[in-house]
């Protein structure tokens, strides 16, 4: 059982390091750090978009246009850690 909710709690972290390289490169290309015409940047920023949008675009249909600024990730973020909190807490008190 402990293997399992170390598994979980592994792939929550991978996502919101995801979430994280998502918006950090999201910036970089809006003040035009990195050159998006870069294969690198192109496969990176498209692997990125694929992996976190399905999972942001409820979100941001569910919250109101606050003009430009999206705070979809930190929102996704917190409810990641509640979830991932919550599960362990379950298995901790099941396990006793």
């Amino acid at each position: 059982m402990n293997a399992l909710l170390w598994l979980f709690n592994t792939i929550i972290q991978l996502y919101i390091y995801i979430l994280i390289a998502s918006a950090v490169l999201s910036w970089l290309i809006a003040f035009n750090v990195v050159n998006v015409r870069s294969p690198v940047v192109s496969q990176i920023g498209e692997f990125l978009y694929q992996v976190t949008e399905p999972v942001l675009r409820p979100i941001r249909n569910f919250l109101p246009n606050l003009g430009g600024v999206d705070v979809s990730p930190v929102i996704l973020i917190l409810l990641l850690l509640f979830v991932q909190k919550l599960v362990t807490d379950l298995v901790i008190q099941l396990a006793y």
